[in-house]
């Protein structure tokens, strides 16, 4: 704006040593544009250029961060996407641009709220904040699961138009998924096995934010510590000791069985195996018997004599071994012959 200077610094003079400094009245201010006006006399159109150029640079162009996309709307209607970098738009009024972090990971609580992150974060833990954590496990057993969800803004499109409150159901689809899957699980396996029940947690709920169209991507699901509600850790641990105690027991049975059990079987087996060889044995031993009981009445049958002869003998040569003692009696004589053994030094036994 053109002023004259001179007069204005000669009023400002006269100002200060009657007035002790005090701002200029609007008259003044008046009749200083007045005189500019004349001075100048298409001012007046130069200072409209100059505020509607400022309002146009302010309003038409807009900067997009490197971690950020700009969403248009003309007229509240979406027309494109603006990528990083120094864009162009229509004036405020006909086009809005918002801004959406579609590269930063978001986190999200449950069951507590960080007060302040640091070396020694602190942590917000009210009732309401602990009733998002309380959930009944798949053996009706009551478990205190505080978890936390990062995530990241994949489509800005359905994230800014699809869902009314993107947040709250966000949270309630979170809520919705780890409770589902800790219902389907025993208290032992939420306590023991968290990254697995997260990973069902994390794939449940990309379905339902799929399904939703929320234009949301699950980076991680973190469970914290697992544990029961303070008011029965003590009955709980009993518990626990109980079912440790019951598996010591059990192991302790199925050992001695693995010792004596399979023992026993290999006894029977090889009893088993002992009998059907002997009986094998005696079945054969009866056959040959009976093929040679066969083939002697057969030679007994072509010469009666011969082999009956044979017979005597052959029953003698394994009768006589045996007897201690031996007489040959002669049918003519009436006393009896003893047989010495004269094949040993100790004469005939007595």
């Amino acid at each position: 704006m053109a002023w004259d200077w001179d007069r204005l610094q000669e009023k400002k003079s006269r100002q200060q040593g009657g007035q002790s400094g005090g701002p200029p009245n609007v008259d003044e201010v008046i009749e200083k544009i007045r005189g500019a006006r004349k001075k100048f006399p298409g001012g007046s159109w130069l200072i409209v250029v100059v505020v509607v150029a400022l309002f146009l640079g302010s309003s038409c162009f807009y900067t997009v961060a490197v971690d950020e996309v700009g969403v248009v709307q003309r007229f509240g209607k979406y027309v494109r996407t603006a990528q990083p970098g120094l864009s162009f738009k229509l004036p405020r009024g006909i086009e809005k641009v918002t801004k959406v972090k579609v590269r930063y990971v978001f986190k999200e609580e449950f069951g507590f709220r960080t007060l302040q992150a640091g070396v020694k974060t602190r942590y917000a833990a009210s009732s309401s904040y602990q009733n998002e954590s309380l959930m009944l496990t798949g053996d009706l057993n009551v478990a205190v699961v505080p978890w936390i969800v990062q995530f990241r803004i994949k489509d800005p499109f359905n994230y800014l138009f699809k869902v009314q409150n993107v947040r709250a159901t966000f949270r309630d689809l979170a809520e919705a998924s780890m409770r589902l899957v800790v219902g389907d699980s025993s208290i032992n396996e939420v306590i023991s096995k968290r990254e697995e029940i997260a990973g069902k947690a994390k794939t449940t709920l990309q379905k339902y934010l799929n399904e939703a169209e929320t234009g949301i991507k699950v980076v991680n699901v973190e469970m914290k510590k697992t544990n029961v509600p303070e008011p029965v850790q003590s009955s709980f641990n009993e518990v626990n000791q109980a079912i440790q105690e019951k598996e010591r027991m059990i192991y302790q049975a199925k050992e001695a069985y693995n010792k004596v059990i399979p023992a026993a079987k290999g006894n029977a087996e090889k009893t088993i195996k002992a009998s059907e060889g002997y009986a094998l044995d005696r079945v054969n031993r009866a056959k040959g018997d009976a093929a040679r009981f066969l083939d002697m009445y057969q030679a007994y049958a072509l010469s009666e004599d011969v082999t009956r002869r044979r017979l005597y003998l052959e029953a003698m040569q394994t009768i006589l071994p045996k007897l201690e003692k031996k007489f040959f009696i002669d049918a003519e004589q009436k006393n009896f012959l003893p047989l010495l053994n004269l094949g040993t030094s100790e004469g005939v036994k007595k």
